[in-house]
């Protein structure tokens, strides 16, 4: 409970944290904007004129002087806004011929502000602005510093345009990162998802192979023990050895997935037991055998190595297609496992001899479904249904190009 509360407030806590970022923000910009206007208030009102250069400070200059700092305060909010009301009380600033130097830097941040959030056009269409405003008022300034006036403004606008775009494009840069970083988040996180619903499947096939197969097996034989117990008692103690080792081997094949799972390496499992694979093909025919289905094994081509993962495959499918005889087909008595070896491509077909009973074939239960999930995995594919000579028959084929 106490983690539940905590994970449910961390949310609270950001939201909190970024209200509070905001506030201060938006509270250091009506300082700055305060500040620069007291400043230049003060300015504007003690700085001597003994020659007369300018004209005489009144209302109205202090107003326009407010005009152009107080606005400051929302500069972020509406960038070109702002500009324009600035440039506008600058220009009208100069034109009366107030003096100009308290009103140069309260231009040169508006223009700052809108090349560090505008489009690179809109902020050189106001740097274009901005530089004759500023070059207007350097006709107030004082005999001998005509020129260098002029240099100090153009430098000042090109510096504050420079500083501002350069400013955006690194906002922008920290923004794509930022995306970037979500994405490839959003992607690790799709693939731990994919790879867990991957895994899920692939134990529930091997599960469903394990189960049914030793269950089907376990069942026939307890059947017929049942049946023979009093008769036939040497039958029976058969059937029953039969049903010890199906399920000694059901409990190997448990082992192994248990292993698998606490190891998490499905490709080489720390097991006891073998991992099954077509070379085993012989035991699992004795063992439907004992069921009351003879299963005969042919090979045909040169046998050649197979991946581990693809040879489980092979071995799955073949088990699942003997365990639906023992299931679907009572009236089957022999099934044959055709093992073909080709250069590109391994092909197995597993048939019975099962006459109809009229009952539906199992098209599309578990098992089949898990035979061509597990053939997808390796670019193989499955295909089942009735065999031409009769019965039912399930043709696998995998890709094995340069497992020779």
């Amino acid at each position: 409970m106490p983690e539940s509360i905590s994970a449910d407030r961390a949310p609270d806590r950001a939201s909190t944290r970024s209200t509070a970022r905001k506030a201060l923000a938006n509270t250091a910009e009506v300082v700055y904007a305060v500040g620069s206007f007291g400043i230049s208030f003060t300015m504007l009102r003690n700085w001597p004129d003994p020659h007369d250069y300018w004209r005489d400070t009144d209302t109205l200059a202090y107003a326009l002087v407010a005009a152009v700092y107080l606005p400051l305060a929302l500069r972020r909010r509406a960038p070109v806004t702002v500009f324009a009301a600035t440039t506008a009380c600058v220009l009208t600033y100069f034109t009366l011929a107030y003096y100009h130097v308290v009103v140069v830097c309260g231009l040169g941040l508006a223009l700052y502000t809108v090349a560090a959030l505008r489009p690179r056009r809109t902020s050189l269409r106001c740097a274009a602005v901005a530089l004759p405003v500023l070059l207007w008022g350097t006709r107030l300034a004082e005999p001998g510093i005509g020129a260098l006036s002029v240099g100090f403004v153009t430098t000042m606008t090109a510096v504050c345009w420079v500083a501002g775009d350069g400013s955006r494009r690194l906002a922008e840069r920290g923004e794509r990162l930022a995306r970037l970083t979500l994405q490839l988040r959003h992607e690790q996180e799709e693939r731990a998802r994919q790879a867990v619903t991957e895994e899920r499947l692939r134990m529930a096939r091997e599960l469903h192979d394990v189960v049914a197969h030793h269950l089907s097996v376990v069942s026939v034989q307890t059947g017929l023990a049942r049946y023979v117990f009093t008769t036939d008692p040497d039958t029976a103690r058969t059937a029953l050895d039969t049903i010890a080792d199906s399920s000694q081997e059901a409990m190997a094949d448990m082992r192994r997935m248990l292993l698998v799972l606490r190891n998490g390496d499905p490709e080489e499992p720390a097991s006891p037991a073998p991992t099954p694979g077509l070379g085993r093909l012989g035991e699992l025919a004795q063992r439907v055998g004992t069921a009351g289905v003879t299963v005969d094994v042919t090979t045909s081509g040169t046998p050649y190595p197979l991946p581990a993962g693809l040879d489980l495959c092979a071995y799955r499918v073949v088990q699942e297609a003997l365990t639906n005889v023992i299931k679907h087909a009572p009236t089957a008595n022999r099934a044959t496992v055709r093992v073909d070896y080709r250069p590109d491509t391994l092909g197995i077909t597993v048939a019975d001899d099962g006459r109809p009973t009229g009952r539906p074939a199992p098209v599309g239960g578990h098992g089949l479904i898990g035979m061509r999930e597990r053939a997808t995995i390796y670019g193989g594919t499955v295909t089942a249904g009735p065999a031409p000579r009769g019965g039912f028959e399930v043709r696998l084929t995998l890709p094995v190009t340069g497992a020779a």
